[in-house]
């Protein structure tokens, strides 16, 4: 097949796909709207800020004093009086039952000792069974007392001011949007691609399209490059949504931005591809979609950092192309992260492309062959 054919049959097939595509409600919706609503749901849904932490309070001392730091505690926000009690062993039995996740505990001889080397320590008990909301309460714990004098040998002990880079108020949006944008790409590219060519062959349209001239590479691009089209539509309204809604910030270039999002939608593409290749079925393609979905979601660093991941696990999720995705987006949309600073990144992705398109391009010939 000479170039000019190629391409004449290559936009043949790109026209037929977007034709039968558009024609069906469902996939534009499952498209275009279904990921705007999706972001929206998932933005405002996983939160994983801490505050209003359920506290219960035993002031034995009952003083003014005691009273007044009580009072400036639950100043900020990040506790939440639940209930309060004049048993110690109350307090504790309440973290037990869930009733509060946090309990302070003021000592009797408060106000008489406040300030002196034999001050009484002002207690809190803090629930660990959640331990991302644990450690926010016992780090601000921590910071109040320290800030306030109290305490044995903190007496002597400066209080620590942090400061935040990138996501100053440290809000969920800002670092979740970029994971879920991937997933959500990952769904529309893989799972509708892997679904849609397992459909065709079942019902023998493949076959009847490869007994024309188009070779089996030329089908693919043109069964696919469309999705690439929505792809990167999707992109665009996550992005602009997620600045609207929860002012995510986009610090770095738009060009990087793109690039890093077609490079991660040719790897994505591959990959429906590939789990199509290994279907007999469109009940198979959906399984192995999500089977493959688990696992890139959670080795990717969506939800927890690839660093905190065992040493032995940590190399293999540079074989995960969402990986790169969202070390790209974070990088370039929080910190301004430039071409050169991504371009390992760009070049995984480049490279896991190739291969995972390469060899579902080769398995699906030898399928249909």
């Amino acid at each position: 097949m000479t170039i000019p054919s190629a391409i004449l049959s290559l936009g043949n097939v790109m026209r037929k796909e977007l034709i039968q595509t558009l024609r069906d409600r469902r996939m534009v919706f499952s498209l275009l709207l279904a990921p705007v609503i999706q972001l929206i749901a998932f933005g405002y849904a996983v939160n994983l800020d801490v505050d209003r932490i359920a506290t219960i309070v035993c002031d034995e001392d009952r003083t003014p004093a005691s009273r007044d730091l009580v009072e400036q505690f639950f100043a900020d926000g990040t506790f939440r009086r639940r209930a309060e009690t004049l048993d110690a062993d109350a307090a504790q039995t309440a973290l037990e039952s869930g009733e509060a996740a946090v309990a302070v505990i003021v000592p009797r001889g408060y106000a008489v000792r406040v300030g002196r080397a034999d001050a009484p320590q002002v207690q809190v008990l803090v629930d660990g069974t959640d331990s991302t909301r644990a450690q926010v309460a016992a780090s601000d714990a921590s910071q109040f007392l320290l800030l306030h004098g109290i305490g044995g040998d903190l007496l002597q002990t400066p209080p620590l001011v942090p400061r935040i880079l990138y996501n100053q108020r440290l809000k969920t949006p800002v670092y979740m949007l970029p994971g879920i944008l991937a997933s959500l790409l990952l769904n529309v590219t893989a799972i509708i691609t892997a679904m849609g060519l397992a459909r065709e062959r079942e019902t023998g349209t493949l076959e009847q399209i490869l007994v024309t001239p188009i070779g089996p590479a030329v089908l693919l691009a043109g069964k696919c490059l469309p999705f690439i089209v929505f792809g990167l539509v999707d992109v665009l309204a996550v992005l602009l949504l997620g600045s609207w809604l929860f002012d995510v910030p986009i610090a770095g270039s738009l060009f990087v931005l793109a690039l890093g999002a077609f490079l991660y939608l040719f790897s994505t593409l591959g990959i429906g591809i590939l789990i199509a290749a290994f279907s007999s079925s469109q009940q198979q393609a959906m399984l192995g979609a999500f089977a493959f979905m688990l696992p890139a979601m959670l080795l990717s660093g969506f939800m927890s950092p690839v660093s905190s991941m065992p040493a032995w696990l940590q190399p293999l999720t540079l074989l995960l192309p969402m990986r790169h995705f969202l070390e790209i987006m974070r990088g370039c949309l929080l910190k301004g992260a430039g071409l050169r600073d991504l371009a390992p990144q760009l070049v995984g992705l480049a490279v896991l492309g190739v291969v995972i398109l390469a060899a579902s391009i080769a398995r699906f010939h030898r399928r249909l062959a």
